[in-house]
């Protein structure tokens, strides 16, 4: 068989990192360091070009790439974020079954009764770029409270509130509605259930969850319940972070 053109050639570090395996800095020092085999051959080349019918190793595992996904969700209520359920919940890879032949995984974690934006991928470099908590991502909440929230409790909250796995604090906290149980609250921690555990103590009932913005993507023409593919400047931007 004819090796392929240039044209079909790409850097081993850019193979690498559409593998899933990490991103294309992590990837040169992989390669640096001589854990990568192709045909059979260790490269530790930086710039070295492979081609579709080479046979990439990394730990005794062959490697594939297979065009990247990028799938935005309004998830409904209701739905767990995870692959499967053995106690047979629906789960929000039902919901974007047909989106692709791809295998894709949602990036982070919504709770059960959390509606609102998740983000689905095969890039398994982005989202562990997205969800480590250096990138910082934005994420915007509307909350609604069982109760009007007191101004010393947003006070509180705006200071930072101490949970029993450390200090919680958000971006930004603004009332949104005139009987101050509707909440605008932006934050980029990823701490698990965060958001009812600030306002759960403090006493307040979190009675809904929305998720309005995740980094530079919204909720616009996208109804509850439905998907879309992202746009290639949509995935640029998340050169970004």
């Amino acid at each position: 068989m004819e090796r392929e053109t240039p044209s079909k050639q790409i850097r081993l570090n850019k193979f690498i990192s559409h593998a899933g395996v990490c991103a294309r800095r992590a990837a040169d020092i992989l390669i640096q360091s001589g854990h990568i085999t192709v045909n059979g051959r260790k490269v530790n080349t930086l710039g070295y070009k492979v081609t579709p019918q080479d046979v990439v190793h990394y730990r005794n595992q062959v490697l594939k790439t297979e065009k990247h996904v990028y799938i935005l969700l309004n998830k409904p209520k209701n739905y767990i974020t995870t692959t499967k359920d053995e106690k047979g919940r629906r789960t929000v890879l039902q919901l974007v079954q047909h989106a692709c032949q791809e295998r894709v995984y949602p990036v982070g974690r919504l709770d059960c009764d959390t509606t609102g934006l998740l983000l689905f991928t095969n890039d398994g470099a982005l989202s562990k770029k997205l969800t480590h908590p250096s990138s910082n991502i934005k994420k915007l909440y509307h909350v609604v409270l069982d109760k009007p929230i007191s101004q010393a409790d947003c006070e509180k909250i705006r200071r930072g509130i101490v949970l029993e796995d450390g200090v919680a604090y958000v971006d930004q906290l603004e009332i949104v509605g005139q009987d101050r149980s509707s909440i605008g609250l932006e934050i980029h921690m990823g701490r698990n259930r965060i958001i009812r555990r600030i306002f759960e103590h403090l006493h307040y009932g979190v009675i809904k969850l929305d998720r309005v913005m995740y980094a530079h993507l919204t909720k616009k023409d996208l109804p509850r319940g439905k998907w879309r593919l992202l746009t290639q400047q949509e995935v640029k931007y998340f050169n970004r972070y």
